[in-house]
């Protein structure tokens, strides 16, 4: 299986080529959003067709990074090693900022483990994402009882984990550029406690992307804004996880803060 990474950390070449469309297309999003949408009906057609394994799924992901890179985007990754230090499966738990984490993240993480999300329903049913995302086998949440929701994700996520299935999960309901400590649940942390498997917590800052006012998924491209991900040291949840999922908001605080990003 190919993998972006070998090294602990990782930065964009200075050097890096920007797409000839890309530059013809004035800095808008046209070149983007075309490659783009033409790399997703392509995994849906493969998904359909019952094609779109895990090594699809990291092979689109890939492709669609060094679609970012070839459209000006600078990704400064740091903490590489951290998803290889948990010999076994994993809960990540980041924070929630655009479409980008959720395309590139497969790449990154699904090329080292196996791998999958928790997404809100209506995702699942998305007339262009649904299949893809079924074919993940994916953890799946009404996101309108918080009770069902928990039992749901301890019951589905801890088969996952004891099947060897690492399970990266959003604790934000949705989507903010500006972070909001009160908005980031311990569904992660009561997972990873659940199942006796530790939590690797994970810093973004990824407004290179942003959210459409219609189409989420389509919004402008911003080139001068760096994507930034840190992967921390794993760490093993004791009692409840209360101090963990502390913790880990202070780590996603403190990167945002260094990156320059909004934190409430």
């Amino acid at each position: 299986m190919q993998k972006l990474f070998t090294s602990d950390n990782y930065d964009t070449p200075d050097d890096s080529p920007r797409a000839i469309g890309d530059i013809l297309a004035l800095n808008t999003r046209v070149y983007f959003m075309s490659k783009y949408i033409s790399i997703v009906l392509r995994c849906r057609k493969e998904a359909m067709e019952g094609r779109y394994d895990r090594e699809a799924w990291v092979q689109s992901s890939i492709d669609i990074f060094r679609l970012i890179e070839s459209c000006g985007g600078r990704f400064h990754i740091v903490g590489l090693d951290n998803i290889r230090k948990s010999s076994g499966p994993a809960v990540f738990v980041s924070n929630h900022m655009s479409t980008l984490e959720t395309m590139v993240f497969p790449g990154i993480i699904a090329s080292e483990k196996e791998a999958t999300f928790v997404v809100k329903e209506s995702l699942v049913r998305h007339p262009f994402f649904g299949a893809i995302m079924r074919s993940r086998n994916p953890i799946v949440l009404g996101r309108e009882n918080s009770r069902e929701d928990l039992m749901v994700v301890l019951s589905k996520g801890q088969e996952l984990l004891s099947a060897g299935t690492s399970v990266i999960i959003f604790p934000q309901s949705t989507r903010m550029v500006k972070f909001m400590p009160e908005k980031f649940n311990s569904l992660g942390v009561k997972l990873a406690a659940n199942a006796k498997v530790q939590v690797i917590p994970v810093a973004i800052k990824t407004d290179f992307w942003g959210m459409g006012k219609h189409l989420k998924d389509l919004g402008p491209i911003r080139r001068k804004e760096p994507i930034y991900m840190t992967f921390g040291e794993p760490m093993t949840i004791s009692g409840t996880g209360k101090q963990e999922n502390v913790r880990i908001i202070d780590f996603v605080i403190s990167h945002l803060r260094e990156w320059g990003g909004e934190v409430a």
